[in-house]
């Protein structure tokens, strides 16, 4: 499947506001949008007023950056909420939360959500003591998620939860710090997504 495999910090920039696509290395000095704020591109310190579809397109682009998925599997993802019993938006946030790489980037076991997509392609992740590979596969109730990794990997991703546990896990998890496992305890709602996103923007983008 495509992705994009330019600069990350691009998008920050583009979208004006840290998304956090390279984890902790977005909090040091170094990072891109802290030292120009203003968006990429020779045109990029004029300031435009954008347009009620502007403002849509760059919150709908925002997510998908989020959440790391190009176009179709977005509109995907937006079609079966739209279908779903409940509020759109918030069960099109909770089909995103529910993602595998999602799930294991909230764990604190990686650093970025491209990063648990990394671990989760590679064959490190078990779900209920089966492999899945799957990064969109969407965990359930009751689902164990645990990494499968050799003793000198294993030992690199227990040193790298203890750098990140001081982030917040989300309600809808329960980590073991020993056995670096997790286990679903119930479907995240919209107070868990934890990053300001306007998802009204994102339906009314959509419903025109």
């Amino acid at each position: 499947m495509a992705k994009y495999v330019g600069p990350s910090c691009r998008i920050c920039r583009r979208e004006g506001a840290k998304l956090f696509l390279k984890g902790y290395r977005c909090t040091t000095e170094k990072c891109s949008i802290d030292r120009r704020s203003y968006k990429p591109g020779v045109h990029g310190q004029r300031r435009v007023k954008l347009s009620d579809y502007g403002l849509q397109l760059r919150e709908k682009q925002k997510v998908k950056s989020i959440y790391g998925m190009l176009e179709q599997q977005f509109r995907n993802y937006f079609e079966k909420a739209s279908k779903s019993k409940g509020v759109t938006g918030e069960v099109l946030l909770q089909l995103l939360e529910r993602r595998l790489d999602n799930t294991v980037f909230r764990c604190c076991f990686a650093s970025s959500r491209a990063q648990a997509r990394e671990m989760v392609s590679h064959g490190f992740i078990m779900v209920n003591n089966r492999k899945v590979d799957r990064p969109s596969y969407a965990v359930n109730k009751g689902d164990v998620i645990k990494i499968k990794a050799k003793e000198n990997q294993a030992k690199v991703i227990t040193e790298k939860f203890e750098e990140l546990k001081q982030r917040t896990i989300p309600s809808w998890l329960k980590v073991d710090e020993k056995l670096l496992t997790a286990t679903v305890e119930k479907f995240p709602v919209r107070d868990d997504v934890g990053f300001p996103i306007q998802e009204q923007l994102i339906i009314e983008l959509y419903s025109k």
